[in-house]
């Protein structure tokens, strides 16, 4: 009798613990896949003239978009005019374009 109860137990603990991974996709693995894919989509958007912000606060307009072979790996970079400055960024450090925001901003 003692044994049935056992295998209950651990029906029980496999249970919980799957609910727990579900609730863990939903509140944290899901939303961040998603503000990644809009900060995707904001930056295929970008722009000449396009106000932008990047993750180091500066703020200025588009002035040129350029893709770049450097060491087999292609980058975007960005020229970003600011003020009476020009700045070559790469376009991944960008986070805001014109009053668009992703929701979460990919680390520095």
């Amino acid at each position: 009798m003692l044994q049935s109860g056992s295998g209950s137990g651990l029906s029980v603990l496999v249970i919980q613990m799957a609910a727990i991974g579900l609730v863990f996709y939903v509140l944290v693995l899901r939303p961040s896949a998603q503000a990644k894919k809009r900060h995707a989509e904001l930056l295929t958007k970008l722009k000449k003239g396009d106000e932008v912000m990047t993750s180091g606060g500066i703020v200025g307009r588009v002035k040129d978009i350029k893709e770049v072979d450097s060491d087999g790996s292609k980058e975007v970079r960005v020229t970003v005019e600011s003020g009476t400055s020009t700045l070559v960024i790469e376009r991944s450090r960008i986070v805001r374009v014109g009053g668009t925001a992703a929701s979460s901003t990919p680390a520095a």
